[in-house]
């Protein structure tokens, strides 16, 4: 049976890291996404070389606390959601996921 690799082919960009903060994962979306800063040479790199010194404060609580964190950002002609979130292997913590998708001006909210 052929192994599917879904998320290379994903269209938003999936970003992996460990426990230190050191991406180990980039989907193809992401690699695009972040070109100008490298792309796929990103990893190995640690995302604390990546941020400004804020947004570091931000990452070592998730890291320490194993926490997520989802906001939206809007510049001019974008905006995107954005998702933080632990991921495991097994029981065991291994770091961090970040989700970037690209939001259309248009996408509806639906209050359920």
């Amino acid at each position: 049976m052929d192994t599917f690799d879904w998320i290379q082919s994903y269209p938003h960009c999936v970003t992996v890291c460990d426990t230190a903060g050191i991406i180990i994962a980039m989907n193809a979306a992401s690699q695009d996404n972040f070109k100008k800063y490298g792309g796929a040479g990103l990893i190995g790199s640690s995302l604390f070389d990546c941020h400004p010194e804020s947004a570091n404060v931000r990452i070592r609580e998730q890291l320490a606390t194993q926490s997520g964190n989802t906001y939206f950002t809007e510049s001019k002609d974008k905006k995107r959601l954005i998702s933080q979130l632990p991921w495991y292997q097994g029981e065991v913590f291994g770091g961090l996921v970040e989700t970037i998708m690209l939001l259309p001006d248009d996408t509806p909210v639906k209050k359920r």
